[in-house]
Formats: C-alpha cells, structure tokens, sequence
C-alpha cells in the first residue's frame, strides 16, 4: 500500500468554541451606523498589577452608551477568582483574595463578557492596558485576541476641541481628565466606578468635538 503526504495541506483551523465562534459572526455582521446609533461599551479592569504578561484581571466594569446616554440598565460587572494575589495592591482597589464578594473563574468572566460587548465599539482610558488584560486570558485559553474597534478617551480628549491650542502632551490619567471636565470621583478605583467615569468623561469630550472632528471620529477608532 502507498501512503501520500500532502506537503502543501493547509493546517486545520482551530477548532474554537462555540462562545467564541458567536463573538466573532457578531463582528463580521457589524454594520457602520452614525454615531448615534452605535453602541459604545465603556469597560475597565481592576488588576493585581501593571504587567500584562504576569498580574490578573481582578474585576471588569462596563456601561453601554447610546445616542449619548450612558444606559445604566445595560451594565456589566464581575470579580474573578484570584490566582495570583498581592496584598499591597488591596488598598486601591479594596478586593480581598477572599471576601463576601461572589467571584468566578477567568474563564467564565470571558465568556460573559464576550457575550456583553458583542460588536460594541469599546472605549476606555489608557484602554490599550484593559485590552491587553483581556487578550492575555484569551492567549491563555488558546484563542484569538479581541476583534472590536476601539477609542481611548485620553488620546480623544488630546484630540478635542477643548485643549486644541496646548503644545504639551500631557499624559492624562483619568484624575486629571475627571478634575478637567469637572466630574465627581465618587467609586473611583473600583471597575465599575471608573467604567462610569470614563463614560462620562467620553460623552462631555464628545460634545466638545466640532464639526470636522464629529465627521473623523470613525478614524480615530482602532482595531
């Protein structure tokens, strides 16, 4: 009996779960809406640390935004299981390793959130960071990194109307961009806090834009 190899055989995809396979049929049905109609998840993460490659998401915050209204009833918020616990971080983010707070694992906080931001376009300060917390526990669940459109409201706040004429590039923290816009900072460190600060934080940059900034928006969103 002959036996052939194809050499040139394309490898197998991976096979993904379907959780995952619904995430990403979401996006590719994402349609361009004016602004207006599109739904903006304003999300953040509390972590054990700064480093992506060895601190943990400890909580996600999130809050929908819609037609320029932060919907309240379309939130988010979970705790994980810590794995890895430091105890100096406690006093920002005040989550205890045990605590009375319910707390699930990593992996059934992803598929949740997965299933919440949908095809949203996520927002958030410095987001690149929360991104890079989420694609971490994906790498460590074997599939691909996150597919939705993002904006960061410090780099959209350099871009406003409102500090057109600064020379300095500042690097905004979202304190300085909350005392900025005149906005409380009640609940602040805590996922869920900082989600609803950023959202309204994105929703009074958004109203300063001018015209021409409006009609670039969508170039300002990264993948």
């Amino acid at each position: 009996m002959t036996m052939k190899f194809n050499l040139f055989r394309k490898k197998e995809k991976h096979n993904l779960p379907t959780y995952f396979k619904e995430y990403q049929e979401s996006i590719l049905k994402t349609q361009k809406l004016p602004i207006a109609e599109t739904r903006f998840i304003v999300f953040d993460t509390e972590t054990t640390g700064f480093s992506h490659k060895t601190d943990r998401v400890l909580s996600i915050g999130a809050v929908a935004v819609i037609n320029n209204t932060i919907n309240v009833n379309d939130s988010f918020e979970v705790y994980v299981k810590q794995q890895i616990f430091k105890a100096e971080t406690v006093p920002i983010h005040g989550i205890l390793k045990e605590g009375r707070i319910d707390k699930i694992t990593e992996l059934a906080a992803l598929k949740l959130f997965l299933k919440y931001i949908n095809n949203a376009v996520l927002v958030g300060h410095h987001i690149n960071f929360d991104v890079q917390m989420i694609n971490e526990i994906l790498k460590r669940n074997k599939l691909p990194k996150l597919l939705n459109k993002t904006i960061d409201t410090g780099y959209l706040f350099k871009k406003s109307k409102h500090i057109v004429y600064q020379i300095e590039e500042k690097n905004y923290t979202l304190d300085n961009l909350s005392d900025e816009l005149n906005i409380s900072k009640s609940d602040r460190h805590t996922a869920s806090g900082d989600a609803y600060i950023t959202a309204i934080a994105f929703l009074k940059i958004l109203s300063r834009l001018n015209t021409n900034d409006t009609l670039k928006f969508r170039d300002l969103l990264k993948n």
